[in-house]
């Protein structure tokens, strides 16, 4: 039998996990669960204060056993019934307490740590397998060791408008269960773990059903949470990966894609507007046979407002001496 750990990370949305742990009974083997910040707010940390303990570690190199780092902690028992901590404990799951990053991708490394397996279903709390999916998951704990080469498997992530799915094809390519051994990573939002060698796409899909609408411009101009993580996208920009907490990233380099946004911040951003925007329209027509423009533009839109607010970030930093 092959053993998964079921690794979340998130802040409140209780019932969400709750949903999700209903959802994937019999399915893990290990369940890791990582609060942004304490689970009760009002004594939380400033997030310049509470982020910065974080940075700059491989969590990787960090023996298994080890304690947890100090910016993590596991609240006291007992739990307070109803609360997150108490669920987790109630499905034999461990719960942790980390620093107010208000994202949860600088929580990924750390989390995987905790895990006692390295194959590691990587769900966010407001979302569950298919029935589909669920049934692969039986099947390839039961299975052999894939191949070396394969990091991991992706799938469907279809748009959700609040009440239901409006896609069935796509968007594809979101990478649910990795090998922590074959992945790298750094800590920033909108960061994907990248393979040593490949992600297998599989046509099963993973409902991601939350509260709200799950895409669209609305999204990324009116949700609070897009500025933050723009904000975060922008300020991580400025230094290096490996000034972020990581896993098995050793090099400075940023990706391609990022690279590009740091040299010419206008341009690239104009370039990835205009380009994401129509091949997400292709890809849209090719899937669905539909083609939503203002869904299209939204993500790329994302992308050019970050580069607008790092170029004005960076020349806010003071100039090197001479």
């Amino acid at each position: 039998m092959r053993p998964i750990s079921l690794v979340v990370c998130l802040y409140r949305e209780r019932d969400l996990l709750a949903r999700l742990l209903r959802e994937t009974a019999g399915l893990f083997d290990d369940l890791v669960v990582v609060h942004d910040g304490l689970e009760e707010p009002e004594s939380e940390q400033p997030p310049s204060v509470a982020a910065s303990h974080v940075n700059a570690i491989d969590f990787s190199q960090i023996e298994a056993s080890a304690p947890p780092h100090p910016a993590y902690r596991q609240p006291n028992l007992p739990p307070r019934a109803g609360s997150i901590h108490e669920l987790v404990l109630n499905h034999g799951g461990r719960f942790f307490e980390g620093p107010r990053c208000f994202q949860q991708e600088p929580h990924w490394p750390f989390a995987w740590s905790q895990a006692r397996h390295d194959w590691i279903l990587r769900l966010d709390a407001d979302e569950f397998p298919s029935t589909d999916m669920k049934a692969w998951l039986e099947n390839f704990r039961a299975a052999q060791e894939p191949p070396v080469e394969v990091s991991g498997y992706t799938c469907i992530w279809p748009l959700w408008d609040g009440a239901r799915a409006i896609t069935r094809r796509w968007p594809a390519g979101r990478n649910f269960l990795i090998h922590r051994q074959r992945v790298r990573f750094f800590g920033m939002v909108e960061h994907v773990p990248v393979p040593d060698g490949r992600y297998e796409s599989l046509p099963f899909i993973l409902r991601h059903e939350p509260a709200r609408i799950s895409y669209g411009l609305r999204n990324i101009l009116v949700r609070r949470q897009g500025y933050a993580w723009r904000r975060v996208i922008a300020q991580s920009l400025l230094g290096s990966p490996l000034d972020l907490p990581r896993w098995r990233c050793q090099s400075a380099a940023w990706p391609e894609f990022w690279s590009r946004l740091r040299r010419r911040p206008i341009r690239y951003g104009l370039y990835s507007l205009l380009r994401g925007t129509a091949v997400t329209i292709r890809d849209q027509w090719r899937a669905e046979r539909i083609i939503k423009p203002l869904m299209a533009v939204a993500c790329p839109l994302h992308h050019f407002l970050i580069a607008l607010l790092y170029r004005r970030l960076k020349r806010k930093m003071p100039s090197p001496p001479i």
